[in-house]
C-alpha cells in the first residue's frame, strides 16, 4: 500500500519450503516499504537465511506494518533485521507492527530481529503471535529500548503497547504476555517492574530440550549487577523464557546472542555462529 494521509501501510508475506534437502524461500509477496533481501544458504542448502528490510527505517504514528512468516514442514529458516526498529514521534496517532509466525510440523525457527528503540512522544504497538505445528522448534527474542540513549533521551513522554502469544499444534495457548507501558509509569523504577532500567528483553525456546534442567544449568551462569540483570524459568509445553534487564542495549543484545548460540544446538540440533550480518 501507499502513504496514505493516516501514514504508511505495509504488509510482508514469506513462506519458506522444503525441497528434497533444501529450504527455500517459495513465498514473497509485499505491498508498501517493506520488502525482505534475497534468500541465503551460509550454514548449506537445509537452511535458508533471510533478512526482513524495512526501508524508511522507523514507523510513525499512523504507520502500520504487518509481517506473516511461513515455515513449512521440516523446512528451517533464519530471519533478522538489518538495524533497529525505530519507533518516531506518533503526532496523537499511533503506529503498530503485527507479526505472525507460523511454523509447522517438523520445522525450524530462528527468529532473531535488532531491537525497538521507543523514542520520545512515541505511541507504539506490537503484537507477536507464534503458532507451532507438531514436532516444530523456535528459537527467538525481541529487546526493546525506552528512549534514545545515543541523544541523550530519557523518555519522558509516550506510550508502549507489547502482545505475545505462543500456541501448539492444537491451538493451545503456551504463554501470553501483554505489557501496557506509559512514560510515568511506576512499573518502568519499581523493584517488581523495570527497575529503573531502559533495556528490556526476552528470548524464548521452544522444543523437547527445552526442560527445567536445562533452564537450570543456564541460570547459573546469568548476570545480576547494577548494569544487567537476567533471569530464566520453563513453562509448561517445553517453553524456555529467558528476561533481561540492561543500562545499555550492546550488552543485553550480546547475552541474548550468546544464550541463542548455546541453545540452537540443543534445541534445533543444528551449530550455530553469529550472524555474518551481525559483524556489517
Amino acid at each position: 500500500m501507499a502513504s496514505t494521509e493516516t501514514g504508511w501501510h505495509a504488509e510482508l508475506t514469506l513462506g519458506f519450503e522444503r525441497h528434497d534437502a533444501r529450504t527455500v524461500l517459495a513465498t514473497r509477496r509485499h505491498q508498501g516499504p517493506l520488502v525482505v533481501q534475497k534468500s541465503l544458504h551460509p550454514e548449506g542448502p537445509g537452511i535458508c537465511h533471510a533478512v526482513v528490510v524495512h526501508p524508511p527505517g522507523g514507523i510513525a504514528g499512523g504507520d502500520a506494518l504487518s509481517i506473516d512468516i511461513d515455515v513449512g514442514r521440516d523446512s528451517h529458516a533464519v530471519l533478522t533485521t538489518p538495524g533497529a526498529t525505530k519507533w518516531y514521534k506518533s503526532q496523537g496517532r499511533f503506529g503498530t507492527q503485527d507479526i505472525t509466525l507460523t511454523v509447522h510440523d517438523g520445522a525450524k525457527l530462528d527468529w532473531l530481529p535488532l531491537e525497538n528503540i521507543v523514542f520520545e512522544h512515541a505511541d507504539a504497538r506490537q503484537r507477536v503471535t507464534v503458532r507451532l505445528g507438531e514436532n516444530a522448534t523456535v528459537i527467538g527474542w525481541d529487546a526493546t529500548l525506552l528512549g534514545r540513549q545515543a541523544a541523550g533521551e530519557q523518555w519522558t513522554q509516550g506510550r508502549w503497547r507489547s502482545n505475545f502469544a505462543l500456541r501448539d499444534a492444537q491451538d493451545r495457548l503456551l504463554w501470553a504476555e501483554q505489557a501496557v507501558l506509559g512514560a510515568d509509569d511506576p512499573q518502568r523504577t519499581g523493584a517488581t517492574g523495570l527497575a529503573s532500567f531502559p533495556v528490556f528483553a526476552a528470548l524464548w525456546a521452544v522444543g523437547p530440550a527445552c526442560t527445567r534442567e536445562l533452564a537450570e544449568s543456564l541460570a547459573e551462569g546469568l548476570p545480576f549487577s547494577e548494569d544487567i540483570r537476567a533471569g530464566i524459568t520453563c513453562l509448561p509445553g517445553n517453553v524456555l523464557v529467558l528476561r533481561v534487564l540492561g543500562r545499555e542495549m550492546e550488552a543485553v543484545r550480546q547475552l541474548l546472542i550468546a544464550h541463542w548460540l548455546k541453545l540452537r544446538p540443543i534445541v534445533h540440533g543444528a551449530p550455530a555462529e553469529p550472524l555474518r550480518i551481525w559483524a556489517t
